[in-house]
């Protein structure tokens, strides 16, 4: 019988978690998505500018994401959620995108990547 509940378990596990070279593929398949989109106001795509702070690969492979804007007023608040999660959404093997604004942390510049501050110029 210890066999028999150790191979139940095992399987249990393998069927409830994503492989994990499934899940580096995916990861790096929505990162480069999320470059795709940028802020109406900014010449840097919003990955880049540290918007994202959160990315959680399901093993149902939804995904649910936490992002912030660079402020409370942001023109852009009604559309980057929705581009964010047709961007997302566009990753083949992604199910479900779920995408919350959250304002803690404040966004402040120094989440910006070397490469937005470039596109910025702000050195």
């Amino acid at each position: 019988m210890t066999d028999t509940a150790d191979v139940k378990t095992q399987t249990i596990e393998t069927l409830s978690a994503l492989p994990p070279e499934e899940t580096e593929r995916l990861s790096s398949e929505i990162i480069a998505a999320l470059k795709t989109v940028f802020d109406p106001e900014i010449p840097a795509d919003i990955y880049e500018l540290g918007l994202i702070y959160k990315v959680d690969i399901k093993d149902d492979r939804s995904v649910d994401v936490l992002m912030t804007l660079t402020t409370p007023n942001c023109p852009a608040a009604g559309e980057l959620p929705t581009m964010v999660e047709n961007a997302i959404a566009s990753v083949p093997g992604v199910g479900i995108v779920n995408v919350s604004i959250v304002w803690e942390p404040q966004w402040t510049p120094d989440r910006m990547s070397d490469e937005a501050r470039l596109v910025l110029n702000m050195w």
